[in-house]
């Protein structure tokens, strides 16, 4: 006769048995949209191909956006025949009359998670995305990991745009420039007409800053996926001279990505040590004992002055007169908000688009914004996690339902440097 302690090992054995023979499942973060997919499970965190997420520690934290594992939920992508209905439902959206209904401008992670949460809320509210690139749906902190994570530009693209559209049942305008807002007639002007709106969601983003002095042409900014497929065919295959400007958050993850890939990198920064702003808890120590074995050679306490190309490379000065040659040169010193769409409206500024932090309402009436290009008390929104929060709280006000007030919060973020992976607060 089995003892209690045996039958509970017993049940134990058979329900790890019973998980290994199940197809394997996917899990969604709620806070950033990252999809765990037990089948790939997650190398970077140690988590083996195959991992069950019954069996992931408690203390796992999702490699996107650092939130908990409690913050995921199962997820099944949505079956064909839904796709199909949707699809049909998009093709038959008012594009004008009737019912303006929300246009969004922004087609990256803002603007995708936005139309989400409508969705969710309001199934035939008419939504139409308007997008300066394809609209495709990735993730973007991917960018900085990904020749360490064997990704080509193909497996970056999570879901292409016309079908991220057609599931969500909108209409989506890619490669549309959004020129200037009318408030008075409730219209978006952009390169391919105007749109009518009864609610818009600024979701533009930011553009990466250029320190004065270096030539906007001559410079990589890896801040979307076009971009970033351009470097990566420019790099091509062989070992490359990449000099990297600025050494925070970013330019420290792709100055690990690209020595990874074979290349040679100087890193750059005004500082004395890579991740300054987590100087307190020893971060760029840990970083540069972790890269001794990588071919990159951090320079700090320097200014950049100029950059020139000479014959068929490139070369850098600094103010204390050094040099620096380089086949391509990256750009990475943090994100400027920009202006001009909000200045067209009259919106209020303060260090981004000013918003209301509950509702994430402008200081114009139907206007919403979020992510990158805004501001609370001050202070930009640069991180991923809250925008989930944020798209929540915007549709939520926008559709008249349940208040879903938007808190902001201390980020915490994981810089994904595979040679040391850090948490910081």
């Amino acid at each position: 006769m089995n003892t209690p302690a045996a039958s509970t090992l017993a049940v134990t054995a058979t329900a790890q048995a019973v998980r290994a023979l199940g197809p394997y499942r996917q899990y969604l973060c709620e806070a950033c949209g990252y999809v765990y997919d037990e089948a790939l499970g997650d190398a970077d965190s140690g988590l083996a191909p195959g991992t069950r997420y019954e069996d992931i520690p408690e203390d796992w934290a999702c490699p996107l956006c650092g939130v908990t594992k409690a913050d995921f939920r199962l997820y099944e992508a949505p079956a064909i025949d839904a796709l199909r209905a949707r699809a049909t439902a998009s093709a038959t959206l008012p594009a004008s009359g009737g019912e303006a209904g929300v246009v969004i401008v922004g087609a990256g992670r803002a603007g995708w998670q936005t139309a989400e949460a409508l969705r969710a809320l309001h199934p035939t509210l008419p939504i139409t995305l308007v997008s300066q690139c394809a609209g495709d749906v990735y993730d973007k902190p991917l960018l900085s990991v990904a020749i360490a994570r064997r990704l080509d530009d193909g497996a970056l693209v999570r879901e292409r745009g016309a079908d991220a559209a057609a599931r969500l049942g909108l209409r989506l305008l890619p490669h549309t420039q959004a020129v200037r807002i009318c408030t008075d007639t409730r219209t978006l002007r952009t390169t391919r007409g105007n749109l009518r709106y009864d609610h818009l969601v600024l979701a533009h983003g930011a553009q990466a800053r250029v320190p004065e002095g270096l030539p906007p042409e001559l410079c990589w900014r890896v801040n979307h996926l076009a971009a970033y497929q351009r470097l990566r065919q420019r790099l091509g295959d062989a070992p490359r001279e990449v000099l990297i400007v600025g050494a925070g958050l970013i330019g420290s993850e792709l100055a690990n990505d690209l020595a990874i890939g074979g290349h040679r990198v100087t890193l750059l920064d005004a500082c004395d040590q890579p991740l300054a702003r987590w100087q307190a808890q020893g971060a760029g120590t840990q970083l540069l004992q972790a890269w001794r074995d990588l071919s990159i050679r951090f320079v700090g306490g320097v200014q950049v002055q100029s950059l020139e190309r000479v014959g068929g490379r490139l070369r850098l000065a600094t103010t204390d007169g050094q040099r620096f040659a380089a086949d391509q040169v990256v750009v990475a010193t943090g994100l400027e908000t920009p202006g001009r769409l909000a200045r067209s409206a009259g919106l209020a500024w303060d260090n981004g688009i000013r918003v209301t932090p509950h509702n994430l309402r402008t200081s114009a009436e139907r206007i919403h914004a979020l992510g990158d290009c805004i501001a609370i008390d001050g202070q930009p929104s640069r991180y991923i996690e809250p925008i989930a929060r944020q798209a929540r709280a915007i549709a939520a006000d926008i559709c008249g339902a349940a208040p879903a007030p938007y808190v902001p919060r201390a980020p915490v973020v994981r810089v994904k440097t595979g040679s040391l992976p850090l948490t910081l607060h």
